[in-house]
């Protein structure tokens, strides 16, 4: 049986790279060779272990995009009813839905109860830290347009449809509205494009490193604040851009535990604070529930989008390359081998978006 390369976390910081089987896909699924693997900052949590135990070993990624290779029987179209073919490049939401529980069913909502992020990397497996990715019946994927870039596409991976879903359920951004944005990672950075172009009066970046808030002034930030100043600093200049009753909306996308209590306490009268980025921080924070009452705050948060916001994000990518510098995000490429170095990069902030390209050497 032919192989192909794949990264497989065996444990918590080992990684290894495996030869594994190429499966015919099953049917109702497809087989894609990848074009590109995003690395995204969850991907970090999961190999520290710092977002708690996995189903060791697994293959990692999560993001991606991949030329058809084969599809299962009885397979002509994507999941939005258009027409795919070998050959055909697509992206894809990493969760096959069930459409058999309590949350796909009655809800409509995501993640389903019964699915699974990862499948044990010795079985048939979407994992995009590899030559290929297997996708199981009920896995959603989407034709790109042939003139889209992926690069653009892959560059905001899974970080643009979790902005899109936190929009989704948290309320979208009104027009004239002042957002603050902790964190521009990936995550960060898809809040400032989407909440500029809803609207936004003011789009206030904060982050630690210098070139990630530049980046956020390319896609939309009207203002960045560094993580190097002081707390009362930040909140002083913040202030002083939103007006008295402070911003509006404030999206966590930091994935650190102490930009929870941070972001409360910004959040303006009558504001929203949106949680997206914590996912993979297991621990608790300090915040007075009386802040919450006095200010009249809504909390929210938001994890693993919808097949609909994969579908949004990736138009919303091929619609807007050509106005903003989508592809430049990607700065750097690492082959399945490098998978580590491209973990420890992402960690370390010194990128922003490092992808997995399996012809990368």
């Amino acid at each position: 049986m032919a192989t192909g390369k794949a990264c497989v976390l065996v444990e918590p910081n080992r990684i290894e790279t495996w030869d594994v089987p190429i499966v015919d896909p099953e049917p109702g699924g497809a087989l894609v060779r990848i074009v590109v693997g995003g690395v995204c900052g969850s991907d970090v949590h999961i190999a520290d272990g710092g977002a708690g135990i996995m189903p060791f070993p697994i293959i990692l990624g999560h993001e991606g995009v991949g030329r058809v290779e084969k599809l299962g029987a009885g397979v002509t179209t994507d999941y939005a009813g258009v027409s795919v073919k070998p050959g055909d490049l697509v992206y894809w939401a990493p969760i096959a839905l069930c459409h058999r529980c309590h949350s796909c069913t009655v809800l409509e909502q995501t993640p389903c109860e019964n699915s699974q992020f990862f499948e044990h990397a010795e079985k048939p497996n979407w994992g995009s830290y590899a030559d290929f990715a297997w996708l199981p019946n009920g896995l959603a994927f989407f034709r790109v347009p042939d003139h889209a870039d992926v690069n653009a596409v892959i560059a905001l991976g899974c970080a643009l449809p979790t902005v899109l879903r936190g929009f989704d359920r948290c309320g979208p951004v009104g027009i004239g509205q002042s957002v603050v944005v902790q964190g521009a990672g990936p995550v960060g950075l898809a809040a400032v494009l989407v909440a500029s172009l809803m609207g936004a009066r003011e789009v206030i970046a904060v982050d630690v490193h210098a070139n990630r808030l530049e980046v956020a002034k390319s896609l939309g930030a009207t203002a960045t604040v560094s993580l190097k100043d002081s707390a009362e600093e930040r909140r002083r200049q913040i202030y002083d851009l939103c007006g008295a009753n402070g911003p509006d909306v404030v999206v966590e996308a930091a994935g650190v535990l102490p930009a929870f209590p941070e972001g409360v306490d910004l959040t303006g009268n009558h504001g929203r604070y949106i949680i997206l980025g914590l996912w993979g921080a297991l621990g608790t924070q300090p915040i007075s529930p009386r802040d919450l009452t006095i200010k009249n705050l809504s909390v929210g948060g938001a994890s693993f989008p919808k097949p609909k916001n994969y579908h949004e994000a990736l138009q919303l990518a091929v619609r807007c390359q050509d106005r903003v510098p989508l592809a430049a995000l990607v700065t750097h490429r690492f082959g399945v081998a490098g998978a580590s170095a491209a973990l420890e990069a992402t960690a370390a902030g010194t990128v922003i978006k490092a992808v997995i390209d399996p012809e990368y050497s």
